[in-house]
């Protein structure tokens, strides 16, 4: 895991927001080795998907540079493949329509026979295979998102990136996709970057989580390395002492950056420019007996 696959280096973001520009991201510095599993963990509003678009060559940096293998990143390509939190699908596309033409579009080569055992052999890797003809009207929330995860892992990305993309689950199926997810990246040394808001999450399945800070102008906080044994099961490792004294320190680290960030903000803002009007007050006239 020596190998830098992706560097970000200075990175800042804003956009347009009531005629003012209004920054997102500021100073974004992040390494990613090969083969890693990292994982970013902030609040709602934080500049976390926008990260992901910076990487994913879907927006532009302010200022700054994304590398990815050592080249810089000036668009989308298939050697980075994004896991949306909205599934994405095609709904007029069955479970095997929306994977097969992902494959042929990195994949044009290929001939039909091969294609189509290639894409049955990632819809059994999601459990799918007995929904591969139906369309996504017809799967739940946790099907279609395992649709959206089998269609860009058959696209053999270098890097897996994934915005959110249990967040919208109930917590049975979330808790199994995320066992899936882990163990998928895990067979296949794939190397991952997951956005999330849940520690829990980001210490169950990553191998260094990395907080972000709350509002506007966002930065990366120190990175915790999670050092603990895999396949990790969700039922022993949140009674490990080892996986508490982890979560303390995240979740402390996050609450710090809170307030950090709201004293900062409250230093900065401006009081309105009121100046009391000099002069004595007319007295009221007491009325005469």
């Amino acid at each position: 895991m020596d190998e830098h696959l992706l560097t970000i280096r200075g990175v800042s973001k804003s956009f347009v927001q009531d005629d003012r520009r209004v920054e997102v991201l500021a100073d974004i510095n992040l390494t990613v080795h090969t083969g890693e599993f990292v994982a970013i963990v902030g609040s709602s509003g934080s500049g976390k998907s926008t990260l992901v678009s910076l990487i994913a060559g879907l927006q532009a940096p302010d200022t700054g540079v994304v590398e990815f293998d050592g080249h810089k990143v000036i668009g989308p390509g298939p050697e980075r493949g994004v896991v949306f939190q909205n599934y994405s699908l095609l709904p007029w596309l069955t479970v095997r329509g929306n994977i097969a033409l992902a494959v042929q579009s990195v994949f044009p080569q290929w001939s039909k026979a091969d294609s189509a055992a290639y894409v049955d052999k990632f819809i059994a890797m999601v459990n799918l295979s007995q929904a591969a003809n139906k369309r996504p009207s017809e799967l739940s929330g946790g099907m279609r998102q395992r649709v959206s995860l089998a269609r860009t892992l058959a696209m053999k990305p270098r890097l897996l990136l994934m915005d959110e993309p249990m967040s919208a689950l109930d917590a049975l199926t979330r808790a199994v996709l995320q066992q899936e997810i882990a163990r998928i990246c895990t067979d296949e040394k794939m190397t991952a970057l997951l956005i999330t808001n849940d520690i829990d999450e980001a210490l169950l399945m990553a191998d260094r989580v990395i907080p972000l800070t709350p509002g506007l102008g966002a930065i990366l906080g120190p990175s915790f390395v999670v050092d603990l044994p895999r396949p990790r099961d969700p039922q022993v490792l949140f009674h490990s002492p080892e996986f508490r004294e982890l979560r303390g320190r995240v979740t402390s680290h996050l609450l710090e950056m809170r307030q950090t960030s709201r004293l900062t903000l409250k230093s900065a803002r401006k009081l309105p420019n009121v100046v009391p009007r000099h002069g004595t007050k007319k007295k009221a006239e007491v009325p005469s007996a």
